[in-house]
This record gives C-alpha cells, structure tokens and sequence, in this order.
C-alpha cells in the first residue's frame, strides 16, 4: 500500500496562509513558521505529521499528498480545518 509523510501549517485564513507561503518561499524555515503560527498540534513538531496512507487525512488533503511532487511547497489547501500549507517529505 501507498503511504506518505508531510508536515503542514493550518491556519484560519487563506490571506494568512499566502502570507506565510510567501515567507517560506523567500527562504524561511517551514518548521519555524509552523511552530510560530500553525493552529495544529503538529506545530510542536514542526508541522510534520509522520506517516500516513491514503484515505487517513481529508480527501483534499489526500489528493494532494498523493499527486503532488515530493519536496515542494503546495497550498493553499482548503479543507474543512481551515487553509493548508502542506509538503510532501516522502511517499513510497
């Protein structure tokens, strides 16, 4: 079976998660905004969320854990949580 491992930053407002996207991609440490900003207790981690098969995470969530490149910042993402910024780590 497939699986996946991600990290995340949910946040409540896709205008804040453009921001932080925003700030990553100008060179940030994606785990460090998530500790600072993330509303997810994966924050404590640095927004990873270890490892995980499809139909685990909410289907949004899912497809682009599944679809997306390894390594490369996705998002926004919303689900019924709030706005994603999300990163595939691995995914066999």
């Amino acid at each position: 079976m497939a699986s996946a491992t991600a990290r995340h930053i949910l946040v409540n407002t896709e205008e804040e998660c453009l921001q932080l996207k925003g700030r990553i991609e100008a060179g940030e440490d994606f785990g460090d905004i998530a500790r600072d900003h993330s509303t997810c207790p994966s924050k404590a981690q640095g927004g990873d969320l270890g490892q995980f098969g499809p139909g685990m995470m909410v289907k949004e969530f899912d497809e682009v854990v599944f679809s997306a490149d390894v390594n490369t910042l996705q998002g926004p993402v919303k689900t019924q949580f709030g706005y994603h910024l999300l990163e595939v780590t691995s995914r066999d």
